[in-house]
């Protein structure tokens, strides 16, 4: 490598960014034809990481993860990091390239709870369009909520809990109708953040943001839990060595397994925990704060399990902008 040069710099000279795009109202959304296959590909912009999907013809043709920590210390001080934001507007950059290489047209970017509640949220946007070219959708906590559920249920009744790094959101939907939706300022991130491994302070964290739910009843509804640390804990829960969608999707989690894991999580050192077969390292040192809320969550209002899907906001999100069915 020369010196001076950085990966993401020679990535952005050698892969130039060609738009096709398509207005839908207010919308942009872009896709490339290949044959009779149409690809496309979306960003989500996570306050833990950055995911990238490509679909062809309406299904999943494969997802991939940067761990970038966007939200880090947002919690405390209200802001994004400089750091944090240009280690994360590279890995769109570098997501954007590889979805432009992979004939799945420009990607279409949104961005969740930590870019929307610091008050510096524009400068991560800015210098994603300075990289990219690319406008990042800011979306709300209701329309992060709707994602989730669109990408989870599609059309079918039930619920979800969206666990992110920076918030949860749950939605219950009942004879095609949604009947509840709430996002609340807690994630993995932010727990962190406020209480690290500490079971008392992470405990009395949960139960204050909890309670900003209200009176819920989850008894009589099929739950189903999106986002990384509801899949992190099914991979656990199996022990898969290598990460294996087909096997984590549809993985049910009890109430009970999810307060005995996160016990056992708790009682470890970071470093211990990454040698447990099927942990995720990159989210070792927040998947017991994230355990700890789901079983929380899944006793306060009377779920007795939620079944993880592989599905998620991302399919979400092309599905409620038009882009497939």
């Amino acid at each position: 490598m020369r010196a001076g040069i950085s990966v993401f710099d020679r990535v952005s000279r050698r892969f130039q960014v060609k738009k096709v795009a398509f207005l839908r109202g207010s919308l942009h959304f872009f896709a490339v034809r290949q044959g009779k296959i149409m690809k496309i590909s979306a960003i989500d912009v996570g306050s833990n990481s950055v995911r990238l999907m490509v679909m062809a013809d309406g299904k999943t043709l494969y997802k991939q993860i940067d761990t970038t920590r966007l939200g880090e210390g947002i919690a405390n001080s209200g802001v994004l990091l400089p750091e944090a934001i240009e280690r994360t507007a590279r890995a769109v950059q570098l997501f954007a390239a590889a979805a432009e290489l992979n004939g799945a047209g420009t990607p279409y970017v949104f961005a969740t709870a930590a870019v929307r509640s610091a008050s510096n949220g524009r400068d991560f946007t800015a210098r994603v369009k300075q990289l990219t070219g690319i406008d990042v959708d800011v979306i709300s906590g209701e329309e992060e909520a709707a994602c989730g559920l669109a990408g989870a249920l599609r059309g079918r009744d039930g619920g979800i809990i969206d666990l992110g790094g920076a918030s949860t959101e749950i939605t219950v939907q009942q004879s095609g109708k949604k009947v509840y939706s709430k996002s609340v300022n807690v994630g993995t991130v932010r727990l962190f953040d406020r209480a690290g491994q500490d079971k008392a302070a992470l405990q009395a964290e949960i139960d204050k943001r909890i309670a900003e739910y209200g009176k819920l009843d989850l008894s009589a509804v099929d739950m189903y839990g999106v986002g990384g640390t509801a899949t992190s804990l099914a991979a656990l829960y199996h022990g898969l060595e290598k990460y294996d969608p087909k096997v984590v999707d549809g993985t049910a989690l009890t109430a009970e397994w999810l307060g005995a894991e996160a016990d056992m999580l708790l009682s470890m050192t970071v470093e211990q925990r990454k040698q447990v077969k099927g942990m995720d390292v990159r989210r070792a040192d927040v998947i017991a704060g994230g355990c700890l809320l789901l079983y929380n969550i899944l006793r306060a209002f009377g779920a007795k399990h939620l079944t993880v899907s592989e599905s998620d906001n991302l399919e979400g999100y092309v599905i409620l902008k038009g882009l497939v069915k």
